[in-house]
């Protein structure tokens, strides 16, 4: 990055021209997380406006190449964690991408979830259940913060169990709960001030949003909200289009 080139007009605009420079030296010679300099030294260093500089980093920044920090700069961004849909728990999920998970309990309690929480459940409207916030982490980076809510009836003393590890594992070793199906709907939203903190990120920043409840036959025992990091975690769904009968005969 410490390079010189000077740009000059022509066929292929300077902003063009910047952004290729950028990434290249993001791919060949930078680290996850390095900054990649100010923009008062990027336009010294390749004689070019800062409309021009703030043009090929925004573009960087879309692609998820870069990230921006209020405040301090732009750095490069580590490689998304790119998973199938599929139903597994975070810890098998990233043992399964070569990554080493790990979780810091924030909360457990037991009292009475809210209103859609005790729906999804199938719980009376007093009735109380576990409350379970965490945060997990791979490759000693925060991943993605989790809440979920769980039935006291079907696990009671989940609190005195090591909620470090794989609640899907627990489940089925200690409670003989196998979860078999979910429901999973995901959605794209911005960090507040505390998801922020907690993630490393800041207020604002994208986010990769799932919402999960999952079953062990027909008993419902689990609704989680999840909140990734936009610029780690990224979801790979096959589709396949099905056609009826009678458009295969033809």
């Amino acid at each position: 990055m410490a390079t010189t080139t000077v740009l000059f007009d022509g066929p292929v605009p300077k902003h063009v021209q910047l952004r290729e420079l950028l990434e290249r030296s993001v791919r060949e010679e930078l680290g996850a997380d390095a900054p990649i300099g100010s923009e008062r030294a990027l336009m010294r260093r390749h004689g070019v406006s800062r409309a021009t500089v703030r043009e090929a980093i925004g573009q960087l920044v879309s692609t998820g190449l870069l990230y921006r920090v209020q405040g301090k700069g732009t750095f490069v961004a580590a490689a998304r964690v790119d998973t199938p849909l599929h139903l597994a728990s975070f810890t098998e999920d990233m043992v399964r991408r070569g990554l080493e998970p790990s979780t810091c309990v924030l909360e457990v309690t037991l009292t009475v979830p809210p209103a859609l929480a005790a729906s999804a459940l199938g719980l009376a409207s007093d009735e109380p259940a576990w409350r379970l916030e965490r945060l997990r982490i791979a490759g000693g980076q925060p991943m993605a913060l989790e809440l979920g809510w769980f039935p006291h009836s079907l696990l009671p003393r989940l609190d005195s169990h090591d909620l470090t590890r794989s609640v899907y594992a627990l489940l089925a070793r200690t409670y003989g709960l196998v979860i078999d199906t979910a429901q999973q709907t995901t959605w794209a939203q911005s960090a507040d001030p505390r998801q922020g903190e907690l993630l490393g990120l800041a207020t604002g920043a994208p986010l990769l949003a799932l919402h999960r409840t999952s079953s062990a036959g027909p008993l419902t025992v689990e609704t989680t909200t999840s909140w990734y990091r936009g610029d780690r975690y990224q979801v790979h769904t096959s589709l396949e289009r099905r056609r009826h009968r009678s458009q295969l005969a033809t």
